[in-house]
């Protein structure tokens, strides 16, 4: 055994803890041995004698081996109470230097001792988990398994991955939409030409954007012209000489697409395959000799015309002789447009009455103008055959601004 481990009478205890320093006394309970620590324990006080001082350690913190006669103080004899030695001996277990008391531990401290002991062994059984900085507990964790969160009997109770990435995804889509949708009515609105009224300036399977803003906003600036107004918003007269898309005045449905040659107040006439405005001819300039031939291998005759306020435009027809060559005098009203084709013999516009062609156009009914042609590929062409896709492409036609 360690000279820590012996005895009290070992370290050299004054005589005065044997039995005669108090001859009336019972015989005294075996005196305790130090503990581990090595720390001093005085004996309880017996009730009834005479109080002694306490005798307070020094501050040596736990020193293995003073014991209370190191510290210059006499001993205290153990007094005969049984029940002071048996307090003391508990106390030296603790290894803590304890002070001489002498009071009763009362029924209330003794609960609130034993609930704060119990409440420390509860808490001692929770494995503490920390912080990723390594500093803090964290008390109400989530002990279900990573994998079994979010599902049927897990803690989680929000809505499920699965759920949130479809709302995610019908969000992005209508987003998407609604920004087309916003772009198709204020901005641009792609078209593509379905037949060849309009040569030699645009060719069936030509697509293009034409402006919305350029004529301002009326109902056919809407799909399926929904009746929200009427007239036009920010409304801007177009030129005479405009590529203009608009809405066939008899069905207010189909998209057309033509010049526009008369403004409101204009006379415009055809006298023999001549263009007449306010009286006036329009001066034409034969580019091309009837050897040219049309996409469709048959002979026409290019021209290049000018307007009065002097745009020029290149038209193409067959000569003289065909039905619209000749044509009575046309009155535009106010709020209308007169509109031809390109291709002077091979198009139905405001030369034929508005029952069987076009008639004279109001202004609700424009949509916008051509700006640019896109993208364009010969008839035949077709999505579902990838072939089509390079041998009817025409490269030379892509990105041509109209005029």
């Amino acid at each position: 055994m360690s000279d820590e481990n012996k005895p009290h009478d070992e370290h050299g205890h004054d005589a005065g803890h044997g039995p005669e320093a108090h001859p009336d006394a019972a015989p005294a309970a075996p005196a305790p041995s130090h503990d581990n620590h090595g720390h001093d324990h005085h004996g309880h006080e017996a009730h009834g004698h005479e109080a002694h001082e306490p005798v307070h350690a020094e501050p040596h913190g736990h020193d293995d081996h003073a014991t209370a006669d190191d510290h210059g103080h006499d001993g205290h004899a153990h007094d005969a109470h049984p029940v002071a030695d048996a307090h003391a001996a508990e106390h030296a277990g603790h290894g803590h230097d304890d002070h001489v008391h002498d009071h009763h531990v009362t029924p209330a401290e003794a609960t609130v001792a034993a609930g704060a002991a119990g409440a420390a062994a509860a808490a001692s059984t929770r494995p503490p988990v920390w912080s990723d900085s390594g500093d803090a507990p964290f008390e109400d964790v989530d002990h279900t398994p990573v994998y079994a969160r979010g599902k049927k009997g897990g803690r989680r109770k929000g809505k499920s991955g699965g759920g949130n990435e479809t709302f995610e995804i019908i969000k992005t889509i209508f987003f998407a939409l609604l920004i087309a949708f916003v772009l198709r009515v204020l901005l641009f609105q792609p078209f593509t030409i379905p037949s060849a009224s309009m040569e030699p300036n645009l060719y069936e399977g030509d697509y293009i954007v034409v402006s919305k803003w350029s004529y301002g906003y009326s109902k056919h600036a809407i799909p399926f012209s929904p009746p929200l107004f009427e007239g036009r918003i920010f409304a801007q007269a177009p030129k005479r000489g405009d590529i203009v898309v608009f809405k066939l005045p008899r069905d207010d449905k189909t998209d057309y697409i033509k010049r526009l040659i008369g403004l409101p107040g204009d006379r415009v006439q055809m006298i023999n395959n001549v263009l007449h405005i306010n009286g006036q001819p329009v001066p034409d300039a034969v580019i091309s000799g009837e050897d040219v031939t049309n996409m469709y291998g048959m002979p026409v005759i290019k021209a290049r015309e000018t307007l009065p306020e002097g745009k020029t435009f290149t038209v193409q027809d067959f000569g003289p002789g065909n039905q619209a060559d000749d044509t009575p005098e046309f009155m535009v009203p106010e709020g209308h447009y007169f509109m031809m084709g390109d291709n002077r013999d091979n198009s139905v516009d405001s030369r034929f009455d508005e029952s069987t062609g076009v008639g004279l156009v109001p202004a609700e009914n424009l949509i916008g103008k051509a700006q640019i042609i896109l993208f364009s590929w010969s008839p035949g062409a077709s999505l579902w055959n990838p072939v089509s896709w390079f041998s009817k492409v025409r490269p030379s036609r892509f990105f041509n601004v109209l005029h």
